[in-house]
């Protein structure tokens, strides 16, 4: 397929990327702007372990030479023996509406049932954000129901959706 993506490490170079990525709000988009943070998250993260982490980790998602945005995972405790690992995304403004975010976040949830032990994958979502909706959902994942007032942004609470994907789910190896 010509428009396959990949993923792959954060290299030095990308964090300028990163940072207005998430720090420029008409590049983060409407639902990733949650205004100035750590100006150097991204750089602090890199001198401490590359942005891959025993319980976290960011990657690049890119076609060919061409860099698309980024993936990144949290692994969170669920009960006193088990875990699950959130995911989230962001893609910069000229690689959305294109299909790679559905790409990148099969491609992700595979990457960590093929190198974790991880058995429930979820991401969440405003309830107005449909396009990432309809992506997880072309991805694999299931939705699970709305959370109410779960996220604040720009002034007020905003009601969110959960969607997870489960080791054991079909799709999760055929996508």
């Amino acid at each position: 397929m010509d428009d396959q993506i990949a993923l792959r490490p954060v290299h030095e170079g990308d964090i300028p990327m990163l940072e207005d990525l998430l720090q420029n709000p008409e590049k983060a988009g409407e639902f990733e702007w949650f205004g100035w943070r750590n100006q150097h998250r991204w750089r602090q993260g890199w001198a401490e372990n590359g942005l891959l982490g025993p319980d976290s980790g960011t990657l690049i998602v890119h076609r060919g030479p061409v860099t698309l945005g980024m993936v990144n995972w949290d692994f969170r405790k669920t009960t006193p023996t088990g875990h699950g690992c959130e995911i989230g995304i962001v893609m910069l403004p000229d690689a959305r509406g294109r299909g790679y975010g559905t790409q990148a976040q099969r491609t992700l949830a595979r990457y960590l049932f093929a190198h974790t032990t991880v058995h429930r994958i979820w991401a969440g979502t405003e309830t107005g954000n449909i396009a990432e909706q309809k992506a997880l959902e072309k991805a694999g994942f299931t939705r699970e129901g709305v959370h109410r007032g779960v996220g604040w942004r720009d002034g007020a609470y905003r009601d969110g959706v959960m969607y997870s994907l489960l080791r054991t789910d079909p799709q999760a190896s055929t996508g």
